[in-house]
């Protein structure tokens, strides 16, 4: 398990990371969601060693991460990373050989990760002959070249089409069933719900949120309850107790104490209940509720 405990970084007055401490789990992937400047990409470069942290430890297993470690780390930045002038699958054995592959196995790695993204056609081309899905797909298989042991990836889904999205969902998902640990940033909540295990929630250089999605999601639901009727739910609104959230003809999310919920169902029953549950907030409900 890779492991931040208390980073915190400063940048003259302005103090960009704030005890930031949450853990990235082998063999799971890990989306790590925040604004434009909550310290995604700050937070990540000190993973990876690029910035030296105010105060702070990265631990792998318990031990501090050094350069020996980071070696096995792969790396995809937000920023085009690539050598413009080179061609693409030159490029990226030339990354793989430089993270201690042979010419053999990073040729091999090289031509399997292109057919994966759907860029076999482009590997002669120059990098800079690329659209800028297909630079993002290049970057892609550059971080994964070496089988990491930990892949960090900075928006690897902006610019790419449903077609692309799919095939690097695909390459991620078995990069940590072959037991890497995977930490990347999105915009894209709800991809980050399809594709997660774990999400990290960061606003304003602190951790509001993290663990498995699924607990975050209970841990915010509140009291707060679906309910679809037949007839009308005009009534509802007079319940004691009751704060309507969203409603439409005969459905509503409400706020309630378990037992006012319990006398709304006992009143819904007349007007022809089809569905009554507890409601489990979306991941962009739960981004809301724990940033504001």
């Amino acid at each position: 398990m890779l492991t931040l405990t208390g980073i915190t970084k400063t940048y003259g007055d302005r103090r960009a990371l704030d005890d930031v401490s949450f853990g990235i789990e082998r063999g799971r992937l890990t989306g790590f969601v925040g604004a434009n400047g909550a310290g995604k990409t700050t937070t990540m470069r000190i993973l990876l060693g690029l910035l030296v942290p105010d105060g702070g430890t990265v631990e792998q297993d318990g031990m501090v991460v050094g350069a020996d470690q980071r070696r096995r780390f792969g790396y995809m930045p937000e920023e085009r990373g690539l050598y413009p002038k080179m061609k693409v699958a030159e490029q990226i054995e030339y990354l793989g050989r430089l993270r201690g592959m042979g010419k053999r196995s990073a040729a091999s790695a090289t031509a399997e990760l292109l057919e994966r993204l759907g860029l076999s056609e482009r590997a002669g081309d120059l990098v800079e002959k690329l659209s800028l899905g297909n630079q993002q797909r290049a970057q892609i298989a550059a971080a994964l070249v070496h089988d990491p042991d930990v892949l960090v990836l900075d928006e690897p889904f902006s610019g790419l089409d449903p077609l692309a999205v799919d095939s690097v969902a695909g390459v991620l998902s078995d990069a940590a069933a072959r037991g890497a640990s995977v930490l990347f940033s999105s915009h894209q909540l709800e991809l980050v719900e399809r594709l997660c295990q774990d999400i990290v929630v960061i606003a304003g250089g602190t951790i509001r949120a993290s663990g498995s999605a699924d607990a975050l999601r209970d841990q915010n639901a509140g009291s707060r309850f679906e309910l679809l009727v037949r007839q009308d739910l005009e009534w509802l609104s007079a319940v004691d107790g009751v704060r309507i959230l969203q409603a439409r003809p005969g459905w509503a999310l409400f706020e309630a104490s378990p037992e006012t919920a319990q006398r709304v169902l006992e009143r819904a029953i007349g007007s022809g209940v089809v569905s009554f549950a507890p409601h489990r907030p979306s991941l962009t409900e739960v981004f809301r509720e724990v940033v504001q």
